[in-house]
């Protein structure tokens, strides 16, 4: 029995030596940074400040590639079939547990990609422009009662969570929203600024300088309190609205991909969350800086799935 024991011991080490050796050669050469949104939203502006504490750390360089469409269905696929060896990284949103709820996607996102770790969360914003003339969720609420069918902008599609939380007020409120959907929250930014859309609901950071320039009003946000970075911003719930959802940001890496460069890579995301100046860059963001373990990013991961499943089918949310 003892050298049966003996055997199976060494046959285990044996097969770790390959996941070790991987580990410590990792990362071999640049790293991909996927982001399935276009430049300048939440996602963009998250996965480059972790893009440079990494390339620092790693001595490699650190490429971000938007790989947009389809509400981040194709940046999520290219990575999900990526090469499992660690050279390929997604950062990407909740949409990747809320999308397959809504779209067909050539992707399994419960087992073709494994969660490392939680960036951040923050709140979705409800934004207006000054001339829509509301100040106040009352008043839009009121404005909407005239005006059905009142467009707003959100920097992704269907069944994203910004989606989700304008369609989730409007069923509340009882008034009817039409969605305006662009690649990427800078774009949608740029055409509400305009005025060629006069209501936006985004993620809070690419929503920040606007909001202090007084080139946009910030009506609620989502989130269950207040976000330090927007103090003056009542919640949903503080405007007569009982809803409260956060939006994260996460990384995730193709399955297959060594359990001891999962490891690594959430050991040294962790420290860049940790450092000073990067998590002051997040929170004046409006994104709270999160880390953890990736057992409970997965979590996350897994509640999320089944809270957008219900959610999707509450408010009848369909691929156009």
């Amino acid at each position: 029995m003892t050298s049966v024991r003996l055997l199976a011991a060494l046959a285990a080490a044996a097969l770790s030596l390959p996941l070790s050796a991987q580990a410590q050669q990792w990362p071999s050469k640049p790293i991909n940074i996927i982001v399935p949104f276009a430049p300048g939203g939440s996602t963009d502006v998250a996965a480059r400040l972790v893009g440079q504490h990494l390339s620092r750390v790693f001595g490699q360089q650190v490429v971000v590639e938007n790989k947009t469409g389809a509400n981040g269905n194709l940046g999520t696929e290219a990575a999900a079939k990526a090469a499992p060896d660690g050279h390929t990284v997604l950062v990407v949103p909740e949409s990747v547990v809320s999308n397959p709820h809504v779209y067909k996607v050539n992707y399994n996102a419960m087992k073709d990609l494994v969660p490392v770790i939680q960036i951040s969360r923050q709140p979705i914003v409800l934004a207006a422009h000054p001339d829509l003339g509301v100040k106040t969720i009352a008043d839009l609420t009121a404005l909407a009662k005239k005006q059905p069918g009142m467009r707003f902008a959100t920097g992704s599609g269907q069944g994203s969570q910004q989606h989700m939380v304008t369609m989730w007020y409007a069923k509340i409120a009882g008034i009817q929203l039409e969605q305006v959907s662009y690649r990427g929250g800078g774009q949608a930014i740029n055409d509400l600024i305009a005025g060629h859309v006069k209501l936006g609901t985004l993620g809070s950071t690419p929503l920040i300088p606007h909001y202090r320039a007084s080139k946009l009003l910030l009506l609620a946000q989502s989130t269950a309190k207040r976000s330090p970075a927007l103090p003056n911003v009542p919640t949903f719930v503080e405007s007569g609205v009982n809803l409260s959802s956060d939006q994260w940001l996460g990384v995730f890496v193709p399955a297959g991909t060594p359990a001891a460069v999962v490891a690594r890579l959430n050991t040294e995301v962790g420290k860049a969350l940790a450092d000073p100046a990067l998590k002051d860059n997040l929170e004046k963001s409006a994104q709270e800086p999160a880390g953890g373990t990736a057992e409970a990013f997965a979590k996350l991961v897994r509640d999320d799935h089944a809270k957008f499943e219900k959610l999707v089918k509450d408010l009848g949310i369909k691929a156009n």
